[in-house]
């Protein structure tokens, strides 16, 4: 019988903004199992990343319930949720998120700190991690000395680290050309291979087509 990793019933997350009621995901019921690869599709101003911040536990839903690894997070303080977070979950954002003044090693070791790791087990990781994305001659260049494509495998060998359990990509590729997106997309393709749950959120079809996985379509906040 398959795991289930995700499973989330009914899950709604609205917003107020001044006098409306903004209702970014209306209702969604999902179940991703160990070892999956979800292409998770829609327009932008679909919800797919109001859905893929309550999935990693960046947000918390406005009702429903969210099992991750059978634990309930959707009703989790904060620090808690950062825990779980830490724990299973890697992240991977469109605009990389990386600290402009930290070298990529350094980059890739914050998850570490949190995690309370030794600074050398921290560089030992981290280092193994960079080589394992190819930027082992990269690790002491800052982020406005890597391409954009090396600056998101920075980001994913950050996702990595920790070894989690679960890699969500929320369009990884949206800010590379599409020989670049395209390696994005082979090394996430060699990770689930590995083992990793993924789950890839974009609006690009040509992308989901070389992706010959599962595939969810989101459209006004519900899978369509």
């Amino acid at each position: 019988m398959r795991e289930k990793v995700i499973s989330i019933t009914d899950i709604a997350k609205h917003y107020q903004v001044g006098t409306q009621l903004v209702k970014a995901i209306r209702s969604i019921s999902i179940d991703i199992y160990k070892n999956e690869y979800v292409a998770l599709m829609g327009p932008s101003g679909s919800g797919k990343s109001t859905l893929m911040n309550i999935l990693g536990c960046l947000d918390t839903p406005t009702r429903g319930e969210y099992l991750l690894a059978g634990q309930d997070v959707s009703k989790m303080e904060d620090n808690e949720l950062a825990e779980i977070r830490n724990r299973e979950i890697g992240f991977v954002f469109q605009t990389f998120n990386l600290l402009p003044r930290s070298t990529a090693l350094e980059n890739v070791m914050l998850p570490l700190i949190y995690a309370g790791y030794s600074k050398k087990d921290r560089i030992e990781k981290a280092t193994k991690t960079l080589g394992d994305v190819h930027l082992s001659d990269r690790m002491d260049h800052r982020p406005n000395e890597l391409s954009g494509g090396q600056r998101q495998r920075v980001a994913v060998a950050r996702a990595l680290v920790n070894n989690p359990s679960i890699i969500l990509a929320d369009e990884p590729t949206g800010n590379l050309d599409p020989k670049t997106a395209q390696g994005i997309v082979d090394l996430f393709t060699k990770l689930n291979v590995e083992g990793v749950t993924i789950i890839f959120a974009t609006h690009n079809e040509d992308l989901v087509k070389k992706i010959n996985k599962r595939k969810i379509r989101i459209e006004g906040g519900q899978v369509a």
